[in-house]
């Protein structure tokens, strides 16, 4: 399928982060003070992703936090830094459940009803995505919506290059699959997938389904017809190479109904 899409740079380099609440509430009365919160502990040490990531440091600064009995605004701020950094509702109630233990019943009760306000828009669903998408190296990227008419279910795509070869980081949730379709082309042409995260699933018309799991190559000639997407119970993430040819286009053609899906 032929996506088309901005280029997502990737980097594992770690980036500073910029923090100006010292200097904004303490700048005149305690400029140093203000200087060391926002240049050395935010703009430093927070910044040192290459030593520890974003989200290991916030579950250590919310369990001190928690464990000092500060469950005032500081907590509330790292709370939601932590849910920025990846930590899931589900992991956060584990989290403070552990802290509870050693640090105090009453100042866990205290923390958890702020971790219920911050995390008051989660789901079930949105735990399980952030979850998987801690274990790629490619971004989940954006919902498809471009594409949404071709797929049963939820599905995100990432742009990884649009250079020499194209090519894109294919997210589908649980059960989602795309429609039967076909690469045309009179020369060259086709697509190749390769299963990065999860669990899915690739079949060509007339031929059993083939699994495909992390590491898994998938070659799909042109002008044949075909569909891929996730297992019944697991997300799954592809990448999605698309191979020159002459004349090409993409035939999209019926659904995968539930029948057909269920037999796997």
């Amino acid at each position: 399928m032929a996506y088309t899409q901005n280029p997502t740079k990737l980097t594992a380099a770690p980036t500073e982060t910029n923090q100006t609440a010292g200097r904004a509430q303490l700048g005149e009365f305690a400029p140093k003070f203000a200087e060391l919160n926002d240049d050395i502990l935010f703009g430093q040490v927070w910044s040192r992703t290459d030593k520890l990531a974003l989200r290991d440091r916030s579950i250590v600064t919310v369990t001190a936090l928690v464990a000092s009995g500060i469950i005032d605004q500081s907590l509330t701020f790292h709370l939601q830094e932590a849910k920025k950094n990846g930590i899931t509702r589900t992991e956060i109630a584990e989290i403070l459940t552990q802290v509870a233990f050693y640090a105090g019943w009453p100042k866990t009760w205290g923390a958890f009803r702020q971790a219920k306000e911050v995390w008051a828009d989660s789901t079930d669903a949105s735990d399980a995505r952030q979850r998987f998408e801690q274990e790629l190296m490619f971004p989940i990227g954006e919902p498809n919506t471009a594409y949404a008419k071709y797929f049963i279910g939820n599905s995100y795509l990432a742009p990884i290059s649009t250079e020499q070869i194209k090519f894109f980081n294919v997210t589908f949730e649980p059960r989602c699959r795309n429609n039967w379709h076909i690469h045309h082309a009179t020369k060259g042409g086709g697509q190749m997938l390769v299963g990065v995260g999860g669990r899915g699933w690739y079949q060509e018309e007339g031929k059993n389904p083939v699994e495909i799991l992390p590491g898994t190559v998938i070659h799909i000639p042109a002008n044949v017809k075909h569909w891929h997407g996730a297992a019944a119970d697991s997300w799954f993430s592809h990448l999605a190479f698309e191979l020159n040819g002459e004349n090409t286009s993409n035939e999209w053609c019926e659904p995968v109904s539930d029948e057909e899906y269920d037999k796997l």
